[in-house]
């Protein structure tokens, strides 16, 4: 009977253990759930960022108008909602060209999502930046203005790089070509010839450096996307009955799961003790 005594006390001690065990387990599924939880949620609060609304970056006299002896360049984004997207990229073109400026490029194309079918469009213009602010006005009239930002790229530095370098080497040029009068042997002129066709070189380098940067400063690059408005649908709502139904059924599986992960190990401690008992009782009767 002793020994009956002293297997069941080592049995318990070994449930409890498992017990214990499994608790332990349980509270750090349920903190990792935590830190997970928090993460994620940190993480969909950092990738928020609001996309609708009108943005004013800068006035239409600042971005391009700063002080005359600057050298900026000066970029406008724009979205546009209108009636008709084709219409009103042929309009925008024609204020383009109106202005004394030109497309770069512009395109029509069709938005379909289910069964929402309309025409959206983008268009890049340059115009001059004396007109640009005009030019925005006439474009905003002729729709729905959902977002606008003005931003300047100040290239005064790279200018006045550029313009001293080139004139340095334009010195160069002319020096060569006095050296090169006084050449008296083969070698010489052959040297000399080297040395300016690399100097020329460079100079036409630096002459188209300068002539891009003149015309991205004195012409506004505007990019314009217009779209159609969606249209308004009634629905009866069937779609969105069967989706809360599945979502319904989901948590209530999720529910059940979680009650099993509960009572699993109640149940399994409870048989392990009827068992035990059940065993205790046989060999007593023995």
């Amino acid at each position: 009977m002793k020994k009956i005594y002293s297997l069941l006390t080592v049995f318990l001690t070994i449930l409890v253990l498992i017990a214990s065990g499994c608790m332990g387990i349980n509270d750090y599924e349920t903190s990792q759930s935590s830190d997970r939880a928090s993460n994620i949620a940190y993480e969909e609060e950092a990738a928020y960022y609001p996309v609708d609304g009108v943005s004013e970056e800068a006035d239409y006299g600042g971005a391009g108008t700063g002080s005359a002896n600057r050298k900026t360049i000066t970029t406008v984004e724009m979205s546009i909602e209108v009636d008709d997207a084709a219409a009103t990229i042929d309009t925008i073109t024609d204020a383009t060209i109106a202005s004394g400026g030109y497309v770069s490029s512009s395109s029509v194309y069709d938005l379909n999502y289910n069964s929402d079918t309309r025409k959206a469009g983008y268009i890049t213009v340059r115009v001059p930046e004396s007109d640009y602010p005009v030019f925005l006005e006439t474009v905003e009239g002729l729709g729905d203005v959902q977002s606008k930002s003005v931003s300047g790229q100040d290239v005064t530095e790279e200018y006045i790089d550029v313009s001293a370098r080139l004139e340095n080497l334009r010195n160069q040029e002319v020096r060569l070509n006095e050296i090169l009068n006084m050449s008296t042997t083969v070698e010489e002129v052959l040297s000399v010839e080297k040395e300016l066709e690399r100097v020329r070189g460079d100079i036409e380098s630096l002459t188209g450096r300068l002539e891009y940067l003149d015309n991205r400063i004195e012409f506004t690059t505007i990019n314009i996307r217009v779209t159609e408005p969606s249209p308004i649908n009634q629905s009866w709502g069937l779609r969105d009955a069967l989706s809360e139904s599945v979502q319904g059924f989901i948590s209530m599986v999720n529910a059940l799961i979680v009650l099993a992960g509960y009572l699993l190990p109640i149940v399994i401690l409870l048989t392990l003790l009827g068992g035990l008992v059940i065993g205790i009782r046989r060999m007593a009767k023995r």
